[in-house]
């Protein structure tokens, strides 16, 4: 509460700061009309007869500065009839001089609606007012020979074009900044929706990453577990220890999905953070991971997490790690660990082999992952659909998603063997 109470009265007094669209062209009528009115005055005080104007009206007389208010009132209509406002001004300026009222320049009583006119986007009747304007007064100006002291100057044809340029110019340069200010917002607001579509697509990325990480994990411990307690349910009654270790495993891997299974809901359910996804602001640092879910992907207490609980069901396992400290990238290194850990789990599962080889090098800018068996390969009935499952589609994707190739199939002495090859840095 004490923090949006400020920010209400802030937003009060910015609104009470903004005045009115009326009080503004009130203001601004009212200071036409003072200016010609301060002219007229001028003029009579400098002019010791006052003369007789059309009609015998007083050119300093009161018809003089009702006129002046006449102008200014006619700034009212800015917003609203810019045309009109300026069309009325225009004649009103020949029906002044033509009743022979005293003079307030051409151009002066036109200012205001010169640029209503330009800021409105009415720039060629502005223009062609004040062309009009300015001939007229220059041809009644040069041949008025009754009056010298009308005559014509330099300084006055100058006023006159500079009062209306300077009118049109403001109109037209008022105009284009706010449109200028308009396009500035519209670009603003589409970056903004872009800069979310984008940030809920890396946020869909990585849900779908975490899902199929969830996958690969559970359906190994599950391979797992259902291999351990066949061997337990044999073994009840005849080999007590053999049962025991057997249902050891079976506990260590259902702890490990359930580790899983929490650490990756507590990651879902994290608040978005600007610049990260669910779990906040990630660490780009090499080496670093950006989840705390995955463990240590191709080191070696990685890769005894996975060949662990293998060598344990009966199946041999040898490993082959060449892979230098900080060699590879984080991304790379959690994409290989689930390489060979859905490698593992097809072994397990289909290819009935006594033994498998896990082998990962890195060589020429290159990580090559390689999981062998000594089973059944693809084409026997047990390992019917084995090239050609999720499993092995879910490797090629990830190897595929990274710039990667993989293969995998039947080898010329029997068995079958994955291969994938990954950068071992990113692009950045």
């Amino acid at each position: 509460m004490p923090r949006t109470a400020p920010a209400v009265d802030d937003d009060a007094g910015a609104h009470a700061a903004t005045p009115s669209p009326w009080v503004t062209d009130v203001v601004l009528a009212l200071a036409m009309a003072l200016v010609l009115a301060v002219v007229v005055a001028a003029d009579a005080a400098g002019t010791e007869g006052s003369g007789t104007a059309v009609g015998g009206l007083d050119p300093h007389g009161p018809g003089a500065y009702l006129f002046a208010a006449g102008f200014g009132a006619l700034v009212l209509l800015r917003r609203r009839a810019p045309v009109v406002m300026l069309v009325a001004t225009v004649l009103a300026i020949f029906a002044y001089y033509a009743l022979g009222f005293a003079p307030i320049g051409m151009a002066l009583p036109a200012v205001a609606a010169l640029y209503a006119a330009a800021e409105r986007d009415r720039t060629r009747w502005a223009v062609g007012a004040g062309a009009v304007l300015i001939v007229v007064a220059t041809f009644f100006r040069v041949t008025d020979e009754a009056d010298p002291s009308a005559d014509l100057t330099v300084y006055d044809l100058v006023t006159n074009i500079a009062l209306v340029a300077a009118a049109v110019a403001l109109g037209v340069a008022v105009r284009l900044a706010r449109v200028a200010r308009g396009h500035t917002e519209v670009v603003r607001a589409l970056t903004a929706a872009e800069q979310a579509r984008a940030a809920d697509q890396r946020l869909q990325a990585e849900r779908m990453r975490i899902a199929r990480d969830l996958h690969d994990v559970v359906g190994h411990n599950l391979s797992v577990v259902a291999l351990h307690t066949s061997v337990a349910t044999e073994a009840v009654g005849r080999d007590d220890d053999a049962a025991r270790t057997a249902l050891r495993h079976v506990r260590d891997a259902t702890s490990g999905t359930l580790h899983e299974l929490r650490a990756t809901v507590k990651v879902l359910r994290r608040p978005l953070r600007p610049g990260g996804g669910p779990g906040g602001e990630r660490d780009e640092r090499p080496g670093t991971h950006h989840r705390d879910v995955l463990p240590a992907a191709t080191g070696p207490a990685g890769l005894a997490a996975l060949v662990e609980p293998a060598r344990a069901s009966g199946l041999a396992v040898s490993t082959r790690v060449e892979v230098p400290a900080g060699s590879i990238d984080a991304t790379v290194d959690a994409a290989a660990y689930r390489i060979v850990q859905e490698a593992l789990t097809n072994v397990l599962r289909h290819s009935g082999a006594r033994s498998a080889h896990v082998r990962l090098v890195v060589t020429d800018g290159r990580l090559r992952i390689t999981v062998s068996d000594d089973g059944t390969g693809s084409g026997a009935a047990a390992g019917a659909g084995r090239g050609t499952g999720a499993g092995i589609a879910g490797m090629a994707e990830r190897a595929a998603l990274l710039g990667g190739t993989f293969s995998a199939g039947d080898t010329p002495t029997g068995g079958f063997r994955v291969l994938a090859e990954l950068p071992a840095r990113l692009e950045g």
